[in-house]
């Protein structure tokens, strides 16, 4: 997440086209090389923060206004008395003018060039300066070599404005498997936040992102492309619960799957369900169905061809299997005039029927997608690889496709609609990477739509609570490693209730 949450445009993401569009309006109005000096100034302030000691920074600068971007934190930093030095794997009487004038300040500054050869290990901290929001290529050659340098060194790491390698839009890595990029520690990026730091690769490679603004005015920001999901989008669906409340009050979940084998997955969404609040929750069992759920026993056992769903909300897909009979079960739940999210099997069964896709685009009720990757592929009728290539245009054409609610889960979740922009969410880690998590996603989001949550608010509030008890777990010392997805439940309720308790407090 950013680490500056207060400043408004921190959370809105904006892609190239709209920072290059940003960039020129105000490269207008302001002398040339101010905006070079301010990311400058912005760099080295934050490369003083994190020093621990007195130690040699090391600057690795590219062909272009990254590159001025980055020779000018150099000359601020050997001004405050710094040991500082550039590599620049590139010909000097190619930079731009800005740039240029930049290397010149760095040099009068008492700022040492060396060779890429002579990098070594000895530094307190580095500055990627390479490339910028526009590389189109792979890093290749002296370049590839500067990248794989700064990532074998053991310090901070800041990159400018995004990891030189990232793709700013999309967070995949720019030439796809070929590709390589710096994995920094820090990245502060200019003029606005940018999609691709939060999602795909983008939170392993960034870091903690710092957005600067570059003292830009407001007035010059036109629409994001994105926007980062915090609580504050969600939190005022979470109304106090009324003291004269029954189980009738909170709504019915009905739980849809288990094929032979896969019962497991309907119990784990069904107590997600449970455990998030619905009144009463439904498992229905596409197979044998057990007496009862004995860790759960509240929890009602059917039939899943004979159970009623006629109020509340309705989960399908955990382990419901691919057989003709899971699609006919799959077909009467798009029938079903309830909210219904779609998770696991339901996506596959929709994606390789056109009659099930058809009922999907047509259904009147709200309904919620949440793919995995590769069920996202096939819903598009591509593959992972391609989806995560650019995974908010895969949520979004998924979206707009089926005229649905989309949470294409992954590392930055993406959330989307046909009407609202599209939002990433900022939780979780790669606990979450375990068989069943997703069960107890459909579980959530279904548990909060039984409770007449909006669809919207219901999606964003599932993928964060989601992602936050994993980060709860973690932090508490359990994980990420061997997470199991039935741990995940009594986390998330115990961040639900807060967010239960803190809308008490706010009309108490």
């Amino acid at each position: 997440m950013p680490t500056k949450p207060t400043e408004p445009r921190d959370t809105l993401l904006y892609d190239r086209i709209l920072i290059r569009a940003i960039e020129r309006a105000a490269l207008a109005l302001v002398p040339a090389g101010t905006l070079m000096q301010r990311a400058g100034e912005a760099t080295a302030a934050l490369a003083l923060s994190l020093l621990q000691d007195d130690g040699a920074i090391l600057v690795v600068a590219g062909p272009g206004n990254n590159g001025g971007d980055a020779m000018d934190a150099a000359a601020r930093l050997c001004a405050h008395g710094k040991q500082v030095s550039v590599v620049l794997p590139t010909d000097p009487g190619r930079l731009p003018a800005d740039a240029a004038a930049a290397m010149q300040r760095a040099a009068e500054s008492g700022v040492s060039f060396i060779a890429l050869a002579n990098i070594g290990t000895n530094w307190a901290l580095a500055i990627d300066g390479l490339f910028g929001i526009g590389l189109a290529r792979a890093p290749e050659g002296h370049y590839r070599a500067a990248v794989e340098q700064l990532n074998g060194l053991d310090c901070p790491v800041i990159a400018i404005d995004v990891p030189s390698g990232l793709d700013a839009d999309t967070g995949a890595l720019v030439g796809g498997s070929s590709g390589v990029a710096v994995r920094a520690s820090h990245t502060i990026t200019f003029i606005g936040n940018k999609p691709g730091l939060h999602t795909a690769y983008g939170r392993d490679y960034a870091g903690l992102v710092h957005v600067e603004t570059l003292n830009i005015d407001a007035a010059l920001f036109g629409n994001a492309r994105a926007e980062l999901s915090t609580p504050a989008l969600f939190r005022h669906a979470f109304a106090p619960r009324p003291h004269a409340s029954h189980k009738g009050s909170f709504g019915d979940l009905t739980v849809i799957g288990g094929a032979a084998g896969m019962g497991g997955a309907v119990l784990l969404a069904a107590r997600m369900g449970a455990l998030a609040g619905a009144g009463r929750v439904f498992a229905a069992f596409a197979a044998a169905v057990p007496a009862f759920d004995p860790l759960h026993p509240e929890l009602m056992c059917r039939d899943a061809h004979r159970v009623a769903s006629d109020s509340g909300a309705v989960v399908i897909g955990p382990g419901l299997g691919m057989s003709r009979d899971a699609a006919n079960l799959a077909a009467r739940a798009l029938a079903c005039p309830l909210p219904l999210v779609l998770d696991a099997d339901a996506l596959n069964l929709i994606a390789a029927e056109p009659g099930l896709q058809q009922r999907l685009a047509q259904r009147h009720a709200p309904a919620l997608l949440t793919p995995h990757p590769l069920e996202a592929g096939r819903l598009l009728g591509t593959d992972a690889v391609a989806v995560q290539a650019d995974r908010l245009d895969a949520a979004a054409e998924l979206a707009q496709r089926f005229k649905v609610h989309v949470i294409l889960k992954g590392s930055g979740s993406v959330i989307a609609c046909p009407d609202r922009v599209l939002m990433i969410n900022t939780s979780g880690n790669p606990a979450l990477a375990t068989a069943g998590s997703g069960d107890v996603l459909a579980g959530l989001c279904g548990s909060l739509l039984a409770q007449q949550i909006p669809m919207h608010e219901a999606a964003l509030a599932a993928a964060w609570l989601h992602g936050h008890a994993a980060d709860r777990m973690v932090a508490d010392g359990i994980g990420p490693v061997g997470i199991t997805a039935s741990e995940l439940p009594l986390f998330i309720r115990a961040a639900l209730n807060e967010l239960h308790s803190r809308a008490n407090n706010l009309t108490g």
